[in-house]
């Protein structure tokens, strides 16, 4: 990256930083279950409400008693269930759609964080008619109160229940982009374990190892405050002590519990001091070839820690103390102990070391893209062009032993 470049970046985050106490956060009020959905509804005078949702929660019957609880209430409920893992532009406009032909008046986003971040954006269409959602792209682009959103997340992973980011994939390009502004914060969120408990024990050790990323990007960043910090910490902590307990066993409803907590503070954190160049290239991944979002972030962190080198240790051996991973005096050793550590969780997940789905001659389209969402607005422990990037992705590709001895399910191809 250029000296100008990298000026300009690092005085943008610096006005951001400044500006972060001034910034308008609020955190959700949580509801105590499903049944307490209509009595929110109905204080806000809604009487007809827009669920966004997927086939496979839906199927499963997880919509089904809230639903019911709607219904006896008197408020109307029309169902979009049309949402895909990395939710895509057409996704929105089909549930915005059904919004204004029903003349809904709220929505619900009930499902992992693509169904949540479809109903955000599906809300700010409603809000700003005038703009596409390209045209929000970036922060601070939404800018109007957008209807009443309630949050009930099936995954403890995104923490899209307590940020201002809603990440949608255009249809026609497979471009993956972040929309940011404080209006696409949910106002309500429930919290239910008991609804994590259908994943597949792959699905909750990479949505787990999701949240690890959202607080480990957000803890060696350079915009942290104090409670940024203590959110990234226990939820670190959280995620050590419980995610091989709810991914070894889905009736252990205290270790649901506890992860569902370590994804909202990890969201609490990143909202608001960010993430870093693994969200970056993660979100490539998922436009372009559909890869799940937690799967990439599972796979790229310990290798983008390990490209950071000295720039990240000082704060990734903070880390390391506080959780009790390490307590080396040498930051360069308690720091690649917590990288260690990261990686042999991945490892007795079965999550692999590296993805087969990069082609070769999608990396330069790639790193550019992961370049301008990057930079600026990412405040990362060292900044990287596009070159660093296309190095990232490589690294990502490249087939280990690890992985050729058959050590996980995952495989995604091309598109």
């Amino acid at each position: 990256m250029n000296p100008f470049k990298k000026l300009y970046c690092r005085a943008f985050q610096t006005g951001m930083r400044i500006a972060l106490p001034f910034m308008p956060y609020k955190d959700p009020a949580p509801i105590g279950g499903l049944d307490g959905v209509p009595a929110v509804l109905r204080r806000h005078g809604i009487s007809r409400v827009l669920l966004v949702t997927d086939r496979t929660v839906r199927g499963l019957s997880l919509t089904a008693p809230l639903e019911q609880a709607l219904a006896e209430a008197g408020v109307a409920c029309t169902v979009y269930d049309g949402t895909v893992p990395n939710p895509t532009t057409d996704n929105v406009a089909e549930a915005l759609a059904l919004y204004r032909a029903n003349d809904c008046q709220g929505l619900i986003g009930f499902g992992g964080g693509s169904s949540i971040d479809c109903a955000k954006a599906a809300g700010a269409l409603v809000a700003r008619p005038d703009r596409t959602l390209g045209q929000m792209e970036g922060l601070l682009k939404v800018s109007r109160k957008i209807p009443l959103l309630i949050a009930i997340p099936t995954t403890a992973g995104t923490g899209s229940e307590n940020t201002l980011a809603a990440i949608i994939t255009d249809g026609p390009t497979h471009r993956k982009y972040p929309i940011n502004d404080f209006p696409l914060m949910p106002p309500y969120v429930v919290l239910e374990p008991s609804l994590t408990a259908t994943q597949p024990p792959l699905l909750t050790a990479t949505t787990g190892m999701d949240a690890m990323t959202h607080a480990v990007e957000a803890f060696i960043g350079r915009s942290t405050n104090a409670r940024t910090r203590s959110d990234s910490i226990e939820a670190v902590k959280l995620i050590l002590a419980y995610l091989h307990r709810a991914v070894a066993d889905d009736s252990d409803m205290e270790a649901r519990k506890k992860m569902q907590r370590a994804a909202y503070l990890a969201g609490s954190a990143f909202t608001r001091s960010y993430v870093g160049y693994v969200h970056a290239v993660a979100h490539t991944l998922g436009g372009r070839y559909g890869t799940p979002h937690g799967l990439a972030n599972s796979v790229l962190l310990p290798i983008v820690l390990e490209q950071y080198g000295a720039h990240a240790h000082r704060r990734l051996a903070m880390l390391s103390r506080a959780v009790g991973v390490s307590q080396a005096q040498s930051d360069r050793e308690a720091a690649e102990a917590f990288i260690g550590r990261i990686r042999s969780m991945n490892d007795s997940f079965g999550i692999p070391r590296t993805l087969d789905c990069i082609a070769d001659g999608d990396i330069p389209q790639l790193a550019a893209i992961a370049d301008h969402e990057g930079n600026p607005l990412y405040p990362v422990p060292v900044l990287w062009g596009v070159e660093e990037l296309a190095h990232i992705y490589h690294l990502a590709q490249e087939e280990q032993e690890y992985d050729r001895a058959g050590n996980s399910e995952y495989s995604v191809s091309p598109a």
